[in-house]
């Protein structure tokens, strides 16, 4: 896939592009979306949100758009500087590269990005969604961390490796298909 620091930027920003949405609004829907209509008593979480002001992000709230923007920012620097870098590695201990058919390895590289990168956001999401309103406790923080890779890891690994990778992979194959094409 992608063979040089431009492309792996590319891949890297399509991927967090896709996956930022989608983990911005399941943890809005269904992680909170209870909650959210349980305390307004609207009749739908996005209701429910614009009654409350937005999302509550180190206890001042904010409109979705710029959820997604901090999400985004945070999560294209971890998965440029630690998820690609250190999940390529893992995978080639368990697979060499050459040797390995490239659907088994780029599945390895895929399982180690999430298993990696999930626990990470999650952490990140632990202290921006923290209740700050009743007061910061270390065990508090970490229960909601906990909380949040237990309902992350599980969406996070099948949307990866059944849908937002293959997405991605074959719309980086479409921007790329000369340089593909040059290579072959």
């Amino acid at each position: 896939m992608p063979r040089n620091q431009f492309q792996r930027m590319v891949f890297a920003f399509l991927t967090v592009l896709v996956t930022v949405h989608a983990y911005v609004f399941y943890s809005l829907y269904v992680i909170n979306g209870g909650a959210f209509l349980e305390i307004t008593g609207a009749g739908s979480v996005l209701e429910a949100i614009r009654a409350m002001g937005g999302v509550s992000v180190f206890g001042k709230f904010v409109p979705i758009w710029a959820v997604v923007l901090i999400e985004f920012i945070l999560a294209y620097s971890l998965e440029v500087l630690m998820g690609s870098p250190c999940s390529f590695r893992l995978a080639a201990r368990v697979f060499d590269p050459a040797k390995t058919h490239p659907v088994l390895f780029e599945t390895a590289i895929i399982c180690a990005t999430v298993g990696l990168m999930c626990p990470a956001m999650s952490f990140i999401a632990a202290w921006l969604y923290y209740p700050y309103y009743t007061g910061f406790s270390i065990f508090t923080l970490l229960a909601n961390w906990l909380r949040l890779v237990c309902f992350n890891f599980p969406f996070a690994f099948f949307t990866q490796l059944f849908f937002i990778q293959p997405l991605i992979r074959t719309v980086f194959k479409f921007l790329f298909r000369k340089d593909i094409a040059a290579r072959t």
